[in-house]
C-alpha cells in the first residue's frame, strides 16, 4: 500500500513538472539556435544545430539560427526567444546527449531527459541519442501564448524609430546649414583672391611693358563632389526581408540591410548610424563618420 502511494505521488509530481514546463515554454514566441555546441569542434559537426533546429521545428517552435538576421520584434525585446543548447554527458560506451532550453536571464526553462546510444559513430551515436531526447517534447504540446512579464521587456518600436530619424534628419538639416553657409563664404575669399590676382597682373604688365600677353590662370576651389554610388554605375537590387530590404550588388554581395520606418521613402540602415530616403527621384545615404556628415547617391532598383 505503502509503495503504490509513493508512486502516485511520483506519477502526480512529474505530470505537475511537465505542465509547468509548457506554460513556461508557450510563454516564448521564438528560439535560437547556436551555430555550434560547446562539446563540438566546429560550427554544425555531425550536422547537430540543423537536426536541433528541424526536431524543434517537428514540435512547433519557431527557429532562428545564431547568425541569421533577427526579428524586429526579437531585437526589440529579446526575452521573446529561448536559447536551444544540447549538453554532452557522453561515458566509455554511451553517448548521451540532453537539450536545454534557457531564457534571456540564462535560467533554465526547460530540460529534456538523456537521450543514449551505444553506436561507435559518432554521427550515428549523436543522431540517434538526441532524436531520443527530442522525445521528452512528446508530453507535451506547445503553442504560444503571450505573457505581460516577458512582453514589458520590450521597447515601443514605432515610436523610437521615428523618434530617431526625426534626431537624425535635426542633425543633418543642421549640418546642411553650416556646409551652405562654409561654401558662401569660401566663394566670397576666392572672388577676393581672383580680383587681386587681376590686379597684380595688371600692373606687372604696365611696369614691365609686357609686349606678349601673360595670361594666368587662378585656382579656384570648387565644392567637394559629394560622394556617390552611381558615379562608377553601381546599382543596388532591393530584395524584400521581413520588415524591410536588403540591398545587393550584381556580386551578388549584401551592401545595406534597411529597415522600414512609419514614414515613406525612409530606412533605417543597420549597423550604422545612418538612414537612406528619397529626394526626388534620387536615393539619398547620409550616416556620420568622425563626427562629419557623409552623403552618398544610391542607385537602387526596387
Amino acid at each position: 500500500m505503502k509503495t503504490k502511494i509513493i508512486l502516485l505521488l511520483s506519477i502526480i509530481m512529474f505530470s505537475s513538472n511537465f505542465t509547468n514546463a509548457q506554460t513556461n515554454i508557450n510563454n516564448y514566441k521564438y528560439v535560437i539556435v547556436p551555430n555550434t555546441f560547446d562539446f563540438l569542434d566546429k560550427a554544425d559537426e555531425y550536422r547537430l544545430n540543423t537536426l536541433t533546429k528541424l526536431l524543434l521545428e517537428k514540435y512547433g517552435f519557431i527557429t532562428i539560427m545564431e547568425d541569421a538576421t533577427l526579428p524586429d520584434e526579437v531585437i526589440l525585446n529579446p526575452c521573446l526567444a529561448l536559447k536551444a543548447n544540447v549538453l554532452n554527458s557522453s561515458g566509455l560506451f554511451y553517448s548521451k546527449l540532453r537539450v536545454q532550453l534557457e531564457d534571456c536571464k540564462n535560467s533554465i526553462v526547460f530540460t529534456t531527459a538523456v537521450g543514449e546510444s551505444k553506436d561507435k559513430n559518432y554521427q550515428v551515436a549523436y543522431t540517434l541519442a538526441l532524436r531520443q531526447a527530442f522525445k521528452s517534447f512528446d508530453s507535451f504540446t506547445y503553442k504560444y501564448k503571450e505573457s505581460p512579464s516577458i512582453l514589458a521587456f520590450g521597447k515601443t518600436p514605432e515610436k523610437e524609430s521615428k523618434a530617431e530619424i526625426e534626431k537624425l534628419k535635426e542633425e543633418i538639416k543642421t549640418l546642411k546649414e553650416e556646409k551652405v553657409a562654409e561654401v558662401e563664404v569660401a566663394q566670397v575669399i576666392e572672388e577676393k583672391e581672383i580680383v587681386t590676382a587681376n590686379q597684380v597682373k595688371k600692373e606687372l604688365e604696365i611696369k614691365e611693358v609686357v609686349q606678349e600677353e601673360v595670361v594666368q590662370k587662378v585656382a579656384v576651389k570648387e565644392p567637394v563632389i559629394v560622394k556617390t554610388e552611381t558615379n562608377s554605375l553601381h546599382i543596388l537590387y532591393a530584395q524584400k526581408v521581413v520588415n524591410g530590404f536588403q540591398l545587393v550588388d550584381n556580386t551578388p554581395k549584401v551592401v545595406y540591410k534597411i529597415k522600414e520606418t512609419g514614414m515613406s521613402n525612409v530606412f533605417i540602415v543597420e549597423g550604422k548610424n545612418a538612414i537612406i530616403y528619397k529626394l526626388d527621384a534620387t536615393w539619398i545615404l547620409e550616416y556620420y563618420e568622425n563626427e562629419k556628415l557623409q552623403t552618398k547617391i544610391l542607385n537602387i532598383k526596387f
